[in-house]
């Protein structure tokens, strides 16, 4: 995990580091009493984590991120965002896309402290039920969250992230939850906003949705289960689409394909607990972490479910 942050109350130099943290941008102050900017980011694979508090009026104009790029408004306002056929001012509680990867888009700041987080559009596509309409990327058809439902949820999965899987230094020597943290946000991203991804299998995804795919499927994620994996490589190795993927699942297990894969991941951290050694300095929280689970108390629950008794006790008993 990369870290990095910025205190600067220069406007040139303000300027020069969000056109290299971001895109090239011009930004201008429209107060002169202050213009204080303090910015930290975590980066996390394919995901990047900004809090940025800035405490003066700034307008700005920038060039295409190439990145998917969410903005949560935690203070102040942010008025007159724009870009192609689209114009909109956001407040506090307010969660958007704030372009899409490959347009400009221009506004003004005014003393807001916000979060941006951004993400490669292809991991939406990794996710996603289908690479979008004709095999083209996954693209987001709108700035605003189905609902505030919907918003709320994002809204929450930003907050895990920052507080919870970024908080960890060590987290990123462990590609299992990075991967996991990038398609689950991902996952939430669209589930958050109109897209151009379809969910319902096609006749033909039903007919490809057959047992011997399903085997090919589960082989291949029994096979490489200690590897960051995405539903759509599941997909490919089981030959069929990612849609029909998930219909097979469905239709013959009642589950999805990553709950499936939760499922083989939390198996091989049992009897990593059941073999390994606690004299020799074997911990529940390295063997969760080796299998892409981050969060404690969710893998002791799903854990207990599974097996009926606790990880640790596992460690200590065997």
């Amino acid at each position: 995990m990369q870290t990095l942050t910025f205190d600067s109350d220069d406007l040139g130099r303000t300027e020069e580091f969000l056109s290299r943290a971001y895109a090239k941008m011009h930004i201008g102050n429209g107060s002169q009493d202050s213009s204080r900017a303090r910015i930290s980011r975590s980066t996390l694979g394919p995901v990047t984590v900004d809090e940025l508090d800035l405490d003066f009026d700034m307008s700005y104009a920038v060039t295409p991120l190439g990145r998917i790029c969410l903005c949560l408004v935690h203070e102040g306002t942010i008025q007159d965002h724009r870009y192609q056929g689209v114009e909109d001012a956001f407040g506090p509680g307010d969660v958007v896309s704030f372009a899409p990867p490959e347009l400009p888009y221009a506004g003004r700041i005014c003393s807001a402290r916000y979060n941006i987080t951004m993400l490669d559009p292809d991991v939406l596509s990794q996710v996603a039920a289908d690479g979008g309409s004709g095999g083209a990327p996954v693209r987001l058809t709108g700035h605003r969250p189905f609902s505030p439902a919907a918003g709320q949820r994002l809204t929450h999965t930003i907050s895990y992230l920052r507080d919870h899987v970024l908080a960890d230094p060590g987290v990123s020597e462990h590609p299992l939850i990075v991967s996991t943290a990038a398609q689950h946000l991902a996952a939430t991203v669209l589930a958050t906003f109109p897209n151009t991804a379809v969910a319902e299998p096609t006749s033909s995804d039903r007919l490809d949705a057959h047992p011997v795919a399903l085997r090919r499927a589960l082989s291949y994620m029994d096979d490489h289960a200690d590897e960051p994996l995405t539903v759509a490589d599941i997909a490919a190795a089981a030959h069929v689409t990612v849609r029909a993927l998930q219909y097979a699942f469905r239709r013959h297990l009642d589950t999805t394909p990553l709950a499936h894969l939760r499922r083989i991941r939390l198996a091989h951290a049992h009897q990593d607990l059941t073999d390994a050694d606690p004299t020799r300095g074997a911990t529940v929280t390295d063997v969760a972490a080796r299998w892409g689970f981050h969060h404690a108390g969710r893998f002791a629950s799903l854990y207990r479910q599974a097996y009926g008794r606790s990880p640790q006790r596992t460690l200590r008993d065997g």
